[in-house]
């Protein structure tokens, strides 16, 4: 199995309509990733939240995300899920994605069969390398 990563998207006021999708599906179709769990976390005006499922959210805006989402993996552990949405801000959602990186595989192999480890993975912020290309 390749690199796992998970991915938390904000969409302030709750206005997440599953407009990601194409581009998502791209990524599973290309064989680049595999999308292992897809949860929805919402935290309504009063602050109240509440996790919601794929098979939970509008029929059209799931039906989008399905045919890349495996089942439920229990990889997210609800605290986890508890501690995304109580960081939201009132009025707003986030869609928290869990996904390996397939394209690493291969990769990762060729790095083992050369007796090589990883020592350690860095990602570099998109407003950093802005910054510096920027610069």
């Amino acid at each position: 199995m390749g690199p796992i990563e998970i991915l938390i998207i904000g969409f302030p006021g709750n206005k997440f309509t599953g407009e990601v999708a194409p581009a998502l599906a791209d990524l599973v179709e290309s064989g680049q990733i595999h999308v292992i769990d897809l949860v929805f976390v919402a935290k309504d005006p009063a602050g109240d939240v509440l996790a919601v499922e794929l098979s939970d959210i509008d029929p059209a805006v799931s039906a989008a995300f399905q045919p890349y989402v495996s089942e439920p993996s229990g990889m997210l552990a609800d605290e986890d899920i508890e501690d995304i949405g109580i960081a939201l801000e009132p009025n707003s959602s986030a869609a928290i994605l869990l996904f390996e990186h397939v394209w690493a595989t291969k990769f990762q192999q060729a790095v083992l069969d050369a007796n090589g480890v990883l020592i350690d993975s860095i990602r570099i912020p998109k407003e950093v390398v802005d910054a510096v290309v920027g610069a």
